[in-house]
């Protein structure tokens, strides 16, 4: 019945003639008709002013969800404005997730000749940063090859730029991560004397107005002058995660994956051996090191999301090992129509931080859809990334690109279930992907669920690399009755 009513709603809404602030009318098109689902159901929609988009981040504001997404290169008509804009960052009230309104866009890059890119996004309470003013929120974003900036979004239809770093200069920028209780921020950059197109500049951002740099970090072997700098620029990070005392970094996207788990005060503090405990030498690059794991050459390490304590219930009447970490690394696809290795996910055992050991994994079956056959890339991408504990160490959510939205269980991670799963249907928006065959170009228009989140009321927030747009969806049936809501 819930189902049946959301459905309704959502059918009956697309029919509603909307003005624009061009005043221009648009019908909308039904977001449910040619969806395909199993125990999730869409609960609300927005197209994102067709922009391809990657990241989303959900804040709670006062009594207000504000979406804040990240989008890939391209440059898109605001209607807010009535000007063109490049891609940058949107914002997205989600407070009512079942009528999403778009307040904002902030645009990319916007000198002559560069791209305009800003795909990712992180946001923190500035009472929860050391510096911040209590009642300020702010916006750390990635802007292409030109850096990284923080905004201030206390009030998100009007976004100021507080400060910026490193505006020039970049090769590349990427997946950040911001220790709001700290203010320290770990930003996926691309020095260019460094070998590989992405590492890590450690910054402290506990004021957000006066970005203090802390050290570069990277793989040894990368760093300016190191004697295999050229066998090392292949390991690109993408991105890290920080739970408590750890730093959990996935190298390699799709090829040559790297998993490394880094101790925080070892990295923030460097080596006392040294003179200068903050030099890129092997030592230095080494010594907050706790393991290093290479993956198989033809698998990746786009997200290596830390599951920690937890209990098996497979275990529980076993005198030991009932209680384990995990770490699920998940690589990303990467070309169309699956000319590549297939890309899914993996469970990892860290209880023993020095000997990791994968335990499991989980692929969706290409059959059960034909998904090799519809266009653009099928396999996994990213999970979420929220920890909240209504799924933390039960249920991860999958970005799995044509496959959609992908629910599993992981609470026996020797052998992760699917529980449920939500495809988007194509719209308007929905872009062409393309491939050459016999020297021919074929382009087919697909669903590209490229990143999600999870918000801690439940609710799942995926953006689409096609420009179809955002979908929010929630659990129904079984698989809802395995989180704590």
């Amino acid at each position: 019945m819930l189902q049946s009513q959301c459905f309704e709603r959502l059918f009956l809404s697309s029919l509603v003639i909307i003005l624009v602030s061009t005043g221009s009318y648009v019908l909308a098109q039904d977001p449910t008709e040619g969806e395909e689902a199993l125990n999730m159901q869409l609960i609300g929609y927005n197209d994102l002013q067709g922009r391809s988009a990657y990241q989303p981040i959900i804040q709670q504001q006062g009594d207000r969800w504000i979406a804040y997404i990240g989008h890939h290169v391209g440059n898109h008509e605001n209607p807010i404005t009535g000007r063109q804009e490049g891609n940058g960052t949107s914002i997205v009230d989600v407070t009512d997730p079942g009528n999403p309104e778009y307040l904002a866009h902030i645009p990319g890059t916007n000198i002559e000749g560069e791209v305009s890119e800003a795909q990712m996004v992180r946001t923190c309470l500035g009472s929860d940063l050391p510096d911040g003013i209590d009642t300020e929120t702010y916006l750390l974003r990635a802007v292409g090859s030109n850096g990284h900036q923080v905004w201030n979004v206390t009030a998100p239809e009007a976004p100021t730029l507080v400060s910026s770093m490193e505006e020039t200069g970049l090769i590349d920028t990427h997946k950040n991560w911001w220790e709001c209780n700290t203010g320290i921020a770990y930003l996926v950059s691309g020095v260019e004397t460094w070998a590989t197109r992405r590492m890590t500049q450690v910054y402290d951002l506990s004021n957000p107005a006066e970005p203090q740099f802390i050290r570069n970090f990277g793989l040894p072997g990368q760093q300016p002058g190191a004697p295999e700098f050229d066998e090392m620029a292949k390991y690109d990070l993408h991105g890290p995660i920080v739970v408590d005392d750890r730093i959990y970094f996935g190298y390699g996207t799709f090829l040559d994956g790297v998993i490394q788990i880094v101790d925080r005060e070892r990295l923030l503090r460097g080596n006392p051996a040294i003179d200068n405990p903050f030099e890129p030498t092997d030592e230095n690059l080494e010594y907050p090191v706790i393991t290093t794991m290479f993956t198989g050459p033809r698998l990746g390490a786009h997200t290596a999301f830390p599951v920690l304590g937890m209990d098996i219930p497979e275990f529980a009447d076993n005198s030991e090992g009932r209680t384990r970490d995990m770490l699920l690394v998940v690589g990303e696809s990467l070309r169309n129509e699956c000319l590549e290795n297939r890309q899914m996910m993996y469970m990892v055992d860290i209880t023993d931080e020095t000997k990791p050991w994968p335990v499991g994994n989980f692929q969706v079956p290409e059959e059960s859809g034909n998904f090799c056959e519809r266009g653009g890339r099928f396999g996994t991408h990213s999970s979420n990334e929220n920890m909240t504990p209504i799924y933390y160490g039960k249920i991860v959510f999958l970005a799995y690109f044509n496959g959609g939205i992908r629910a599993v269980d992981i609470r026996d991670p020797w052998s992760p279930q699917e529980i449920g799963y939500y495809i988007p249907a194509i719209n308007e928006r929905t872009t062409q992907r393309c491939i050459n065959v016999d020297g021919a170009e074929r382009c087919k228009r697909a669903i590209q669920t490229n990143n999600l989140e999870v918000d801690d009321r439940g609710y799942v927030y995926a953006v689409d690399r096609a420009n179809t747009g955002l979908h929010i969806v929630e659990l129904t049936g079984s698989a809802r009755d395995i989180a704590e809501f």
